[in-house]
Order: C-alpha cells, then structure tokens, then sequence
C-alpha cells in the first residue's frame, strides 16, 4: 500500500476538490452555454494536472538523498512550478481563443442561475481548501504546495467573476459580458503563471536566499562568533541557495592553525547547530581556513 506522508495528502486534498468541481463547472457550462463557466473548466483542468505534478513532486522531492542525488531531490518541486506555469499559459491562451470566437458570435445563455450557484460554490470551495494549503506550504517551505495555493486562490477571483459576469447578462441581457469576463480571467491567469515559472526558474539557477535571510544568517554566525571569544575566529565567502524547500548555506572561517582538529570540529559544529536551531530544513557546510591575517568581510 502506497504510505502517503503529510504534504502528499495537502496536495492529494487539492487533486481531489478540483476533480469535484470540473465536474460541476462542465455540467453548468453545457447547461447554460456559457464560455465562461467552460473557461472556468478549462481553468480547473489545468489546475488538476498541476495538483497531479505537486503531489507527485512532493512525494519525491521528500526522498533522502542518495548515490545519484547527493543534494537530495529538493529541485523537483521547482521543476513542477515551472510545469504548472506552463500549464496556465495554455489553458488562458485556449480560453482566450473560446472568448474572442464567442464575443464575435454571441449566443444567449439560458439557466444563468445554476451558473451563478456553481461558481459561489467553487469560490466557497476553492477559497477554503486554498487557505489550508497556503498555511500548510508556508508551514513546509514547500514551493509546488505553494504554488498549488496559488492556484485555487486565483479561482477564487475567477468564479467570482464568472459569478458576477452571469448576473450582469441576466440583469441586462448583454451576452457579450461572457467573453468579457471569460478573457479578463485569462488576463488574471497569465499574471499567475508568469509568477510560476519566473519563481520556479529562479530557483533552478541556484538564486541566493532573500536579503532577509541572508542577513539573518550573518547575524547567527556573529552571534556565535561572539560567544566563541576565540581571536583568530572570523568568517567570509558567504553563499547560499535554496532546492525545493531546503536551504543550503556554505561559507568559511579562520580558526589557529595550532588548534585541534577536536576544538575545529566543535567549533563547526556550534555553527551548524545555530543555523539548525533558526532555520528548517537546512543544510550547512563550513570549511575551514588558517588564521594568517585580518580576513576582510
């Protein structure tokens, strides 16, 4: 039997509302003949297979690391934001092409209500499963549930705005508001997708931890620096990245050459032990220098 740790599950709840709601989003979208109830099922189904390729991803990028993957396999869940990404830029280029087709050739929609009913439902639904995963990603540091969050948070704002696109044609009788609105959810997607890929890429490139962090990490190691009293004691070469949500931080430091390899070990080791006790899921590599002179930071 398939033993599923606690972010698979986050992102198998996402797999499954979204199965629930494509469903309901079609039915509604071939009642009414609304494209942008069946932009909203596009929509949905992309974001199906994004919820397939994290929860995929999540499960794998949990593996330890091994021969192959000396770093461990935290990058896969970069790589799925950069899938989902890519996945959204179709499913708005398909919805954009339905809605410019529909704007030029209106057809009225009849039992705008159940659309209307279906997308408050989907905007309830998406905005509740949405705030559990956002808190349960930021919780993990985990970049593909994050990313997921992202998705179902957009199609809150979505089916609001279908919601509210199909009440203004009932109110007015303006078909053309559906093609609308469909291309501003499309508009809105895109803006999400570019955010994807542009995080995603960042990190497949090895991009440093924000200024924040990095700044966090230089002031732990002063700390220890301090504590230590130790003359020749100082660090520089600071580097850091982040794979998936672990964060690598490699730097190095000057100790007396007399020292003992005992004294240097535990030295090293009260440096990694700070930066563990600060950040989660961190990977710390120290490398030690002679002391000779004054290392400028």
């Amino acid at each position: 039997m398939l033993k599923l740790n606690k972010r698979s599950r986050y992102a198998l709840l996402s797999v499954f509302s979204n199965t629930v709601l494509i469903i309901f989003k079609v039915i509604a979208g071939l009642m009414s003949g609304s494209v942008s109830i069946i932009s909203e099922a596009i929509h949905s189904s992309m974001d199906l297979v994004a919820s397939f390729i994290a929860f995929f991803s999540v499960m794998n990028s949990s593996k330890p690391a091994d021969k192959e993957h000396p770093y461990g396999h935290g990058k896969i869940e970069n790589l799925s934001g950069v899938a989902e990404g890519l996945l959204i830029f179709l499913a708005s280029a398909m919805i954009i092409y339905e809605a410019v087709k529909k704007f030029f050739e209106p057809s009225e929609i009849s039992q705008a209500y159940i659309g209307i009913i279906v997308m408050g439902i989907a905007a309830l639904v998406n905005f509740i499963v949405s705030r559990l995963l956002h808190k349960f990603a930021k919780a993990e540091d985990s970049m593909a549930l994050e990313a997921d969050a992202l998705h179902l948070e957009t199609d809150v704002y979505t089916s609001l705005g279908v919601g509210v696109g199909l009440l203004l044609i009932k109110l007015t009788g303006f078909q053309r508001f559906d093609s609308v609105v469909a291309i501003l959810v499309a508009l809105l997607i895109i803006k999400e997708a570019w955010e994807l890929c542009y995080n995603g890429v960042e990190f497949l490139l090895d991009v440093k931890l924000s200024d924040e962090e990095e700044q966090e990490i230089i002031d732990i190691i002063k700390k220890v620096i301090e504590e230590k009293d130790i003359p020749s004691l100082n660090y520089h070469k600071l580097k850091t990245r982040k794979s998936g949500n672990q964060r690598h931080i490699d730097f190095h430091i000057t100790l007396d050459p007399d020292l003992t390899v005992r004294d240097s070990h535990e030295i090293v080791g009260s440096f990694k032990k700070a930066m563990n006790d600060k950040f989660n899921n961190t990977r710390v590599n120290i490398h030690v220098d002679p002391y000779v002179n004054e290392v400028k930071l």
